[in-house]
Order: structure tokens, then sequence, then C-alpha cells
């Protein structure tokens, strides 16, 4: 990407943890729900729910279900190769996440891209998810660097109106 558009953008972030963890905080129910989600189920194409400690497969289903928002997320795995990189469908988008080994730490890059770009999408998926992926990974550096969540989970959010917009932690 050589210029800012709104039907894409990426985020980086170094990460002081092993490659395997940062995968399995991506690749499996126990880990994603570890420090992003309040559940996550996987189904593979066969119909069968993955374990939680199981690693994705390209072809499986996803339902997550967030903390602090009603409604849920369905989307497909597209690509997981089990240690470095995946790709998922994410709010009419696509969603990648690839791991770059650097010595001391992982080079983590999301890249969320095929996004709309009327103004609904603009606001909603380009805005908001870039908002939301940069305190999302920030949360994920914490926890596995420091072994805190900064997530909200004392306070009920939900019923506050723009509360997806105007809390930094949600």
């Amino acid at each position: 990407m050589s210029k800012l558009t709104f039907d894409c953008f990426t985020k980086k972030i170094y990460i002081k943890a092993p490659m395997e963890k940062l995968y399995w905080s991506w690749g499996t129910s126990e880990g994603i729900t570890s420090w992003f989600l309040s559940d996550a189920d996987y189904v593979s194409a066969s119909g069968e729910k993955r374990a939680t400690d199981e690693n994705i497969q390209p072809g499986d289903t996803y339902t997550w279900k967030w903390h602090n928002w009603d409604s849920n997320e369905i989307g497909k795995v597209l690509k997981a190769n089990g240690t470095d990189f995946l790709e998922i469908s994410f709010a009419d988008s696509k969603v990648s996440v690839s791991l770059e080994d650097h010595d001391k730490a992982v080079l983590l890059v999301l890249k969320q891209y095929e996004i709309s770009t009327d103004e609904d999408s603009k606001l909603s998926i380009h805005h908001g998810c870039s908002n939301g992926w940069t305190f999302w990974l920030t949360n994920l550096k914490a926890y596995l660097e420091h072994g805190i969540l900064l997530n909200e989970t004392e306070y009920d959010l939900r019923n506050i109106p723009l509360s997806g917009y105007e809390f930094v932690n949600m």
C-alpha cells in the first residue's frame, strides 16, 4: 500500500513472545478468547466443532462473540498454515495476520482489505475496525508481555449509546 485509502489498512506491532504463542493466540478458540473475545466457535468444513486447543483450518467457519457487544461475527477461515499466517473473512471484508520473527520479538502485521468504500463502510468498517484493531493489538501485547488485559470486563457498556466509538477499551 503506497497511500492511505478507505478500502484497506495495515496495523503492525512488535510483541516479545514466541511465534508459537502468537499463532495460538489467533489460531485457536482457547487462544483468541484469552485476550480478544468472550467466545469463539470454529466448525470444520465437514461440520465438526473444533476443540478449543485445536488449530483452525482453511474452510472452517467461525462464530465470534464479543465482550460488551451483543452481536456476533460469523465468517470463514480462508487460509491458515499453523505457524505464521492466517486469513479470514471479517465484517464484509478480509483480515490477514502474518507473523515475522525478528530475533527478540515477533512483528505481527494485520491487514484488513476489500473494504467497501460506501459512506457506511468508511465509518463502521474502516474507521471502526482500524481503531478497534489498534486497541486489540495493544491488548494482545499487554497480555503476552505483561500478563494483563486492558479491555473492559467489569462494567457493562452495551447500553451506553456510542460506547463502541467512545470507549477506547471496548
